[in-house]
């Protein structure tokens, strides 16, 4: 049963990107946020922070910040920075607030978060805070007899974080390598599909590897609206064929219950395949967890923040293998492959004894070792998670992670400059990984924090 509940973990977590995100994009419905564009890239990393709810994007966000929310982003950020476990500054004089909501008393409050601990801030908050590049002005000046936005106040917030991580040397560090030739270098980062805001920010070494590389590899860029469309479709049965008519009674009965028991319509898994139910079935199952519904998880995922922020900063991104390569592969297990895996992930579901949260367990030993960096505790961890179905796990890993390596060879010897790639970490971790192809391709794969 330790087994079966590792499995069905694996479906949605050890596959694909897409399955963390195809769901939620079928579902999401387009609205507009009411933030400046120039503030685009930094609210991007911030929302995973954890400091303030997306909500708010949409209730007012660029107008004056109530005082119960600026209450909730001031003690919310305290937390972030208490987390870092810094010494503390015995000589610290907190600066005057006044609570008027001004931009100047939101840069004292957040000066006193920080200035508390041993990180040389002075005894001047406009001062340190602009020194960090916390505080930046505009044609305007730096305004700080005006009511803040709520925009204002998560950007200061969000620039205070990012920048006493960096200042500090902390912040999660992945699990992360590096491959070059003379004149190409190719960081290689392992991933988890989902993600929650413990795992932000990310080391600054970390980022500064992606900030300077030329372009982005993925498996797949759920970002190109084609690609998705084409997933889902592949995903559906267009012809009048139901999920009932392909799989046994047995399985259809246990499916019956479960969408019963998850609150789920029947009707609309009614064309869905098997290999798509199985892994939105195992994502539902993660809802709720850490305190976040699997949408948010999935926003969180390590892949999709660099993927948003390839496209914000215009840096070209390049599939290793594609939303559509992958859906034809998910589409060309055996039928009898797909139930297998189905009425094991219904299996966990419907007789859980205990392994929603042996599954918990297990995503957060994951998300703690990549947050350390500790490749042997993710791979002793990853790997306890190997077993059947054979079909299934050859599916995942074997003869895609040799093409994939294929792939990262050929941009060694055809191309030049610097490039970062992001892939599920298994691939790197399981026998015969992508590793072990560029080992036996002649090039030497190092580990990113040596």
């Amino acid at each position: 049963m330790k087994k079966m509940t590792k499995h069905a973990l694996a479906t949605a977590l050890g596959t694909s990107l897409i399955f963390t995100s195809v769901v939620p994009a079928i579902q999401a419905q387009e609205v507009t946020p009411n933030i400046s564009n120039w503030a685009i890239e930094t609210l991007n990393e911030g929302e995973k922070y954890g400091i303030f709810p997306l909500e708010w994007y949409y209730e007012g966000f660029r107008t004056t910040i109530s005082t119960e929310r600026l209450n909730a982003l001031i003690d919310l950020t305290e937390k972030k920075i208490a987390n870092l476990n810094l010494a503390k500054n015995e000589q610290f004089t907190p600066a005057v607030v006044k609570g008027n909501s001004t931009r100047g008393d939101i840069v004292n409050r957040l000066y006193n978060i920080v200035a508390q601990y041993d990180v040389e801030a002075g005894n001047n908050s406009v001062e340190y805070l602009q020194q960090r590049q916390v505080l930046i002005g505009s044609d305007k000046g730096l305004m700080l007899d005006e009511l803040a936005s709520t925009q204002d106040a998560v950007i200061l917030a969000v620039r205070l974080i990012k920048d006493t991580y960096a200042l500090t040397e902390q912040g999660a560090k992945g699990v992360a390598w590096v491959v070059e030739d003379e004149d190409t270098k190719i960081y290689l980062l392992g991933s988890i599909h989902l993600g929650i805001p413990d795992l932000y920010p990310f080391n600054k070494k970390l980022t500064d590897a992606f900030n300077e590389s030329e372009g982005l590899f993925v498996e797949a860029n759920i970002l190109d609206p084609e690609g998705m469309s084409y997933f889902a479709e592949k995903a559906m049965y267009s012809d009048g064929t139901t999920i009932q008519e392909v799989i046994s009674e047995e399985a259809y009965s246990k499916l019956e219950k479960v969408a019963e028991k998850l609150e789920i319509s029947i009707d609309e898994l009614a064309i869905q395949k098997p290999w798509l139910i199985s892994n939105q079935l195992s994502l539902l199952t993660m809802d709720d967890s850490f305190g976040l519904t699997y949408e948010e998880m999935a926003m969180h995922g390590i892949d999709m923040q660099f993927l948003l922020s390839a496209l914000l900063q215009q840096k070209p991104i390049y599939e290793l293998e594609g939303t559509k390569a992958q859906a034809d592969l998910f589409d060309s297990l055996s039928a009898e492959a797909q139930e297998k895996e189905l009425v094991s992930v219904l299996d966990s579901i419907l007789e859980p004894k205990g392994q929603t949260e042996e599954s918990i367990e297990l995503l957060a030993s994951w998300f703690d070792s990549w947050k350390n960096g500790d490749v042997e505790g993710f791979k002793e961890s990853f790997t306890e998670m190997e077993g059947e179905p054979a079909e299934f796990n050859q599916m995942l890993f074997g003869k895609r992670d040799e093409e994939m390596a294929k792939k990262i060879v050929s941009v060694l010897e055809e191309d030049q400059g610097t490039y970062f790639l992001v892939v599920g970490a298994g691939h790197f971790l399981v026998d015969k990984n992508i590793r072990y192809h560029l080992e036996q391709s002649g090039y030497k794969v190092v580990p990113f924090y040596e």
